[in-house]
């Protein structure tokens, strides 16, 4: 009777796991068949001229080479994301200076694409093609995404015959930045989904079928350019509004702090009296800017943007540049150890701005350096546009750690730690007082250019 009891047991216990495994499988097929007749195959063409030799017209007329032109292909993939007015979501990188795009559809037809508007700065792009009958994607909430959660990435890797191949995976991590250009706005969702060429601009689904990222770039390894387990997506909620704006005025509207900016370090936090490590720290604050207007000042670090905690620059920089000019915000920085929210007003980004951003015999020789008061003589001659007292290096050893880190004759010290220092005697002091850190903080202004902070052993 007992092994009995024992059989009836197990016999129940695999009958649940296979149930299980049953709806777990279930699920994912379900989700593939939604999503494919809503993604796309892009196909480009472009034509390269080159010039040749002919090799029997070079003998008889030399130095004439004829020009001839070739046409090359290349293929990604794209999302339907409104079916009436068939707007299709890609990335830049797969339409950009091509000279035609096809799109073919799950049910194998093909239409002629326009380009709506595209966004380098965040690789994105919104096709139109004039078809009815097209089935469209809806868009899911990317912040509500969790790191370990399953989802699905659909497109056309290496060619058309590989259309619409499915491959699964879970949320490696999210808000990853400086992975393809530190000029760029990042935000990408990591993925262990198998994302390879061709998948460029296609759909990353969470489990409720809804579209949570454009599958944008793979990490490799050496010349392999095939997958490694490490794929990005541009998150759906900042795909949603560049969408938005490249449809209404075909281009992005930005908005802007006015602040120089830096990550914080440990050596740096430390300098500060700071705990947290996440943030980001104000070097420099632009004149006229909405910072300067609010009384954000150098050294504040920024640790939260309407609520949401700043995890870095790069987050910083995505939540600014998204949040609608005019708009007023609430922004809580740490200012000498103390907290403090400040209210301000973003400014639509200029067009340029980076030239918002670059507005007796006692001397020292600390760091391998020669410090002097700035006189109107040397700001002739290191042409400097600064009117606050200040020191600027006359002389540094490129062997030290001064020159080291960065810092380079005519470099202008604004600050020792949070103090700002008119003269050699309070910048010796201010050293000196910093000694029992064992590094001491500097706010360095480069001629011309931005602010930075800098650390330095003591």
């Amino acid at each position: 009777m007992k092994k009995l009891f024992l059989s009836i047991v197990l016999f129940g216990s695999l009958l649940a796991q296979n149930s299980v495994v049953s709806q777990f499988s279930k699920a994912f097929a379900d989700v593939a068949e939604k999503a494919k007749p809503a993604v796309v195959t892009i196909i480009t063409d472009k034509v390269i001229s080159m010039r040749q030799f002919d090799d029997f017209g070079f003998f008889f007329q030399p130095n004439i080479p004829r020009k001839r032109e070739f046409k090359t292909n290349a293929l990604g993939s794209g999302v339907i994301v409104d079916s009436e007015k068939g707007y299709i979501l890609t990335n830049n990188h797969v339409v950009d200076e091509m000279d035609g795009i096809r799109v073919k559809l799950f049910d194998k037809r093909e239409f002629d694409a326009t380009i709506i508007g595209t966004d380098p700065k965040t690789d994105l792009a919104v096709l139109q093609i004039d078809a009815d009958k097209l089935d469209d994607m809806r868009l899911g909430n990317s912040d509500d995404l969790r790191v370990g959660e399953w989802v699905m990435a659909v497109g056309s890797p290496f060619s058309e015959n590989l259309s619409h191949t499915v491959t699964t995976g879970i949320v490696s991590a999210i808000g990853r930045s400086n992975i393809l250009d530190s000029g760029s706005y990042e935000d990408f969702i990591q993925t262990d989904a198998a994302i390879n060429p061709g998948n460029s601009g296609g759909a990353l689904l969470n489990m409720d079928g809804e579209l949570i990222g454009i599958n944008t770039a793979i990490a490799t390894g050496g010349y392999e350019k095939g997958n490694r387990g490490v794929g990005f997506a541009i998150p759906s909620n900042m795909a949603d509004r560049i969408m938005s704006d490249l449809i209404d005025k075909g281009y992005v509207t930005r908005s802007w702090l006015g602040v120089i900016i830096q990550d914080l370090d440990s050596e740096t936090a430390e300098a500060l009296d700071i705990s947290t490590r996440n943030g980001a720290l104000i070097a420099d604050v632009v004149k006229d800017s909405p910072a300067q207007d609010a009384g954000m000042q150098e050294g504040d670090v920024i640790v939260e943007f309407n609520g949401k905690s700043i995890a870095n620059t790069a987050n910083l920089k995505n939540v600014v540049s998204l949040s609608a000019p005019e708009s007023t915000n609430r922004i809580k920085v740490i200012r000498n150890g103390v907290p403090k929210t400040v209210k301000v007003t973003l400014q639509e980004l200029p067009d340029n701005p980076q030239q918002f951003a670059t507005r007796q015999k006692n001397e020292s020789n600390n760091f391998g350096w020669r410090l002097k008061k700035l006189t109107e003589s040397l700001k002739k001659k290191y042409e400097i546009d600064e009117d606050q007292d200040a020191l600027v290096v006359t002389r540094i050893d490129p062997n030290g750690e001064a020159y080291e880190k960065g810092i380079r004759e005519g470099d202008i010290i604004k600050r020792v730690g949070t103090e700002k220092v008119d003269s050699l005697k309070k910048f010796d002091r201010l050293v000196e007082k910093s000694k029992q850190k064992g590094t001491v903080l500097l706010l360095v202004k480069k001629p011309g250019g931005g602010s930075r902070y800098f650390t330095l052993n003591l």
